[in-house]
């Protein structure tokens, strides 16, 4: 937290349910509903580009342009690799003071279709880079801004975008306020499948929209590691290898010579070994049956460009049975300097933390493990599978229903993430029953949306100018 922020409230071990209301209620005093519609950017505010300047240091230079690049494309490709700006940002407007697990990046399209260990397609939040204890209403609003940013790019009208951010907070508020009056395990057992998904498709969407999901949902259960397997190898002297497609996949054998090639490739079977650990019995079990084949550098997303990720090709009983793994770099989360630092000394920890605690259900494979990378400093790592029945959503496909049905299942999705690990009692009561925190977050939702066309606008003029480099690097 800020120096100066007050202490987060929490309820007294072993409070009664009327308790923990009354400790909610009591938080309007320290911040009132009304309040959270603020946005006033402080005179020294940081500089956005310094900010993105001092995240680059630590990456790997030469991917660094291509981060910039896809950030100028748009003021929504900018705001997904913003997360730290608004981090800082946020540290600065009014929060209650009580605290859940933070996704830390909660825009639209982290939120999207996933698959359980049980292959079903379930609807959750995906990514969790930045995953931290924290002020629930953080998440609330950089979803909130997102819909925002969305909302201007396909041109809906001011009143529009209202109406689908006070829908989005208002699911978000109410799914709090039927968490409150549930069981700790009904609350942890409570997940959103496609099946509901459908049936809010079917109440809410035009036939258009029903068959868009209907298509995400199929394209999703074809994303796995067969197709991963398909579209990254190639056969090179009778043996499968992850086909090189610089520089956004290189393979370790075009990244090093062959004698630092073979103390790599060692490396990587330790870290294997070692993020074995991390795992469950059973599936370390099930690891152990795979061996590994290949490996290379990727470059994934907007925000994480420039991170160290790792894509490992490892086959099972034969060439038609592979595992596509990721290993991704986990740094210190962006909410830290405000909300505190982590309690787990691995940063790959403290993201499977993170993730385990918010999502109903995840990869079988994730885990983590620290590293000597190639540059001979020790980086920590979380691993997952590649792709396991991922379906993400279009918004630039989306008309301003669509758009609002799909943000009261954001909303949804978020509450119980946030019901999981905070005090949904209290937040519940906090937000009370009328629409207060619903209005103020469609006010400044609007205004941080200003302020990110300014930062935006910020770095495509310093790429103009040559303060900043950027190179094309194809989508993310």
């Amino acid at each position: 937290m800020t120096q100066d922020a007050p202490s987060p409230l929490r309820a007294v071990p072993g409070s009664t349910p009327e308790d923990r209301a009354a400790l909610g209620r009591k938080a309007r005093g320290r911040a009132p509903r009304s309040g959270h519609r603020a946005y006033d950017p402080p005179a020294d505010r940081p500089d956005p580009l310094a900010v993105l300047e001092a995240q680059s240091a630590g990456r790997v230079r030469e991917l660094v342009p291509i981060r910039y690049a896809r950030m100028t494309e748009s003021p929504f490709r900018f705001y997904r690799g913003a997360a730290a700006i608004m981090a800082s940002d946020l540290a600065g407007t009014p929060d209650s003071g009580i605290r859940a697990q933070l996704c830390g990046d909660a825009h639209l399209l982290n939120f999207r279709l996933l698959a359980s260990p049980e292959r079903r397609l379930l609807f959750d939040i995906n990514d969790f880079d930045e995953t931290l204890p924290g002020p629930w209403e953080w998440d609330v609003k950089r979803l909130a801004v997102s819909l925002v940013i969305a909302g201007r790019a396909n041109g809906f009208s001011d009143e529009e975008r209202r109406r689908i951010v006070r829908a989005t907070v208002r699911s978000y508020r109410e799914s709090m306020t039927r968490f409150a009056g549930m069981r700790n395990l009904d609350v942890w057992y409570t997940r959103t499948d496609v099946d509901q998904l459908r049936a809010v498709a079917a109440e809410r969407l035009a036939p258009r929209g029903r068959k868009r999901l209907a298509r995400a949902a199929g394209k999703a259960r074809t994303r796995d590691s067969l197709q991963a397997y398909g579209k990254l190898t190639e056969v090179v002297g009778g043996e499968i290898r992850i086909a090189a497609d610089p520089p956004l996949l290189v393979p370790l054998t075009d990244l090093l010579p062959g004698p630092e090639r073979g103390a790599t490739q060692a490396r990587l079977e330790k870290l294997l070994r070692h993020y074995g650990r991390s795992l469950p019995s059973d599936r370390r079990a099930l690891l152990a049956d795979y061996r590994p084949a290949d490996i290379a550098r990727k470059v994934v997303g907007v925000g994480s460009v420039g991170t160290r990720c790792w894509v490992i090709l490892l086959l099972g009983r034969d060439s038609g049975d592979p595992l596509v793994l990721q290993a991704k770099e986990a740094d210190t989360s962006v909410l830290a300097p405000f909300a505190g630092p982590s309690e787990y000394r691995n940063q790959g920890e403290r993201v499977v933390a993170g993730q385990r605690l918010m999502q109903a259900a995840g990869d079988i494979f994730l885990g983590w493990q620290r590293v000597d990378g190639i540059d001979g400093r020790r980086r920590d790592f979380y691993v997952r599978q590649l792709r396991d029945w991922k379906g993400i959503a279009e918004p630039e496909q989306m008309v301003p229903r669509g758009m609002g049905a799909f943000g009261e299942v954001c909303g949804t999705t978020l509450a119980r993430a946030h019901a999981r690990s905070g005090d949904r009692i209290a937040i519940a009561a906090y937000l009370g029953r009328g629409d207060v925190f619903d209005r103020a977050l469609a006010v400044f939702a609007e205004r941080y949306a200003d302020q990110n066309e300014r930062d935006h606008r910020a770095l495509v003029d310093a790429v103009a100018a040559g303060r900043l480099p950027a190179a094309e690097g194809g989508d993310g």
